[in-house]
């Protein structure tokens, strides 16, 4: 089956030629039945001159399919900057959650250290540490 990505068949990027299979053989289908060995072989070497163009363009499509996803999953993300004293909800575990009704944020928690833009060290709201820094992307802003 043709790859979504690259539009091309695996076997058509390794060989350049279309795979047949067993049915189209024993049925004796119209593409087996019109199969020449001669013109056969000269297609061959004409798509293996082609081959590498026809992978050049296979990863071009792939690339392109790839900044396709990246945009609209950047387009959906939200960017989050905390600052130190900001107060922050972390997402909850999964052991944390006991059942479907269960907070899916814990907190309020304060931010004590920012590291860049994405990584924050949290504590509580009496000073205890909350072991490992967090990602932005598990927090949120807390609104008393």
């Amino acid at each position: 089956m043709p790859q979504s990505s690259t539009m091309e068949t695996p076997f058509s990027l390794v060989y350049e030629s279309y795979a047949m299979i067993p049915v189209e053989i024993h049925e004796s289908s119209p593409r087996f039945l019109s199969f020449v060995a001669e013109e056969s072989n000269k297609e061959r070497k004409v798509n293996l001159d082609l081959l590498d163009e026809a992978r050049e363009e296979a990863r071009i499509e792939a690339e392109v399919v790839k900044r396709r996803v990246e945009h609209q999953y950047s387009s959906k993300v939200k960017p989050r900057q905390f600052q130190v004293a900001d107060l922050v909800m972390r997402k909850a575990h999964p052991y944390e959650l006991k059942n479907k009704l269960s907070p899916k944020w814990t907190g309020p928690f304060r931010v004590i250290e920012a590291k860049g833009n994405v990584s924050y060290k949290l504590e509580t709201l009496e000073g205890g540490p909350i072991p490992r820094s967090w990602n932005a992307a598990n927090l949120k802003f807390y609104f008393s």
